[in-house]
């Protein structure tokens, strides 16, 4: 069971004195149905993000990652990854100023001789004062690690709030035994939530127009999209699954602009392979799903066969690590040295950086106006933007607890 939230106000750091929350009532108040996502600006609390591929952490390596503002330390032993937070009880240092590890299983700061459990995070001893009464008493906050699919998997939760199954914070069918993937993370500067907004806004399709994945995978990819209905997507909020939503699926097929006109005439047209049916929709992207705590599935992309997952994942309250993985369902070892090999040489240069490459200079894009609180009211957003607003509604009602200030220092 979920304790209850603190109450709103402000806390003592220092001289400073910071609100609970970032953003202003008087615009909290405007946006009842998804007020919890217009605060999250540093994520939700009490989920699973990735912060690192696998092969990135080598055993007995120690690394740094910064997740929802919290700076923590990461190090695999015997082959299981730990983490935990990279400040030293005593006066706040970092630990990863000056690396300390005598024993295999512990760190020690070089400022006074804290030393830590990596399995726990606990004080076990104090070199520079062996007597103090305080060894074993305290300890370093440290987070719950899974590995999955070539990712790490860090909780980031309230300290009494059981670590839920990580199935419940990713999309259906990634952890599949078959699915394999592969992928890669990329730094951008803009708030998560313009991660999330960009992966399933379905009018951006525009911006990909001149991608060079359209000629690459002989592809059809209109130029938006006209007539939705308010009910296109389907939300999916069962107790025991990811919280989520996805364009429902129609009979009959929704009509697409393949024609851009401004003042009547056509400026701009989109691809429209000339192929039957049958082999068309084989090539275009069947569908998409995203679910909290901020992921993304797309279908049959970049190419049929092939599933998108990616995430983004709340740095600080203005940047967001995007990783990005392409899955493959694979019956032998051939077929998953096969997908490694078209990952790295086809897929990594043309999709993740000749078409996702056009997602984060739009996210970035997005920043500067969106970094204004009041802005997120002065949007003005049209009926196929619905989806938008349907995930932000979604997100308040699931919201586990919003990451603040307090946390973050």
């Amino acid at each position: 069971m979920l304790r209850a939230g603190p109450k709103r106000g402000s806390q003592q750091h220092g001289n400073r004195i910071v609100a609970d929350s970032f953003v202003e009532e008087r615009l909290l108040k405007k946006v009842p149905r998804w007020r919890n996502y217009l605060e999250a600006k540093f994520g939700f609390r009490n989920h699973w993000y990735p912060v690192k591929f696998s092969r990135e952490i080598a055993e007995g390596e120690v690394i740094t990652a910064k997740i929802m503002g919290e700076e923590i330390l990461l190090k695999r032993i015997d082959g299981k990854v730990f983490a935990i937070r990279d400040r030293c009880i005593h006066r706040g240092v970092k630990l990863s100023e000056k690396v300390e590890c005598y024993t295999r299983g512990t760190i020690t700061c070089w400022y006074h001789g804290f030393t830590y459990k990596w399995d726990s995070g606990k004080l076990c001893d104090i070199i520079a004062s062996p007597n103090t009464p305080i060894i074993g008493k305290k300890a370093l906050k440290s987070y719950p690690v899974e590995e999955a699919k070539g990712l790490v998997f860090v909780f980031v939760g309230d300290p009494d709030y059981e670590p839920h199954p990580l199935s419940r914070d990713v999309p259906p069918t990634f952890l599949d035994d078959d699915m394999v993937a592969h992928g890669a993370s990329y730094m951008v500067k803009s708030n998560w939530r313009l991660g999330c907004e960009n992966g399933i806004d379905d009018l951006h399709i525009y911006l990909h127009r001149q991608s060079p994945l359209v000629p690459n995978t002989q592809r059809s990819l209109p130029l938006g999209h006209t007539d939705r209905p308010d009910d296109f997507y389907e939300l999916f909020e069962a107790s025991d699954g990811p919280k989520g939503i996805a364009p429902r699926k129609f009979k009959d097929a929704k009509p697409m602009a393949y024609e851009g006109r401004v003042e009547g005439k056509v400026v701009v047209t989109g691809t429209k392979m000339h192929t039957t049916p049958e082999e068309a929709a084989k090539k275009r992207t069947t569908g998409h799903y995203v679910c909290l705590p901020g992921v993304l599935r797309v279908d049959n992309f970049p190419f049929t066969g092939l599933f998108q997952f990616e995430w983004y994942v709340p740095v600080s309250d203005d940047t967001h690590l995007y990783i990005i993985t392409i899955a493959k369902r694979c019956a032998t070892e051939e077929e998953r040295a096969e997908h490694e090999h078209e990952f790295l040489h086809r897929w990594k240069p043309v999709s993740l950086e000749g078409f996702n490459n056009e997602d984060v200079f739009a996210r970035e894009a997005l920043q500067p106006f969106y970094n204004h609180d009041d802005n997120w009211l002065e949007e003005t957003l049209v009926r196929e933007d619905n989806g938008i607003i349907q995930w932000r509604e979604l997100c308040h009602r699931h919201s586990s607890g919003v990451q603040k200030p307090s946390d973050v220092l």
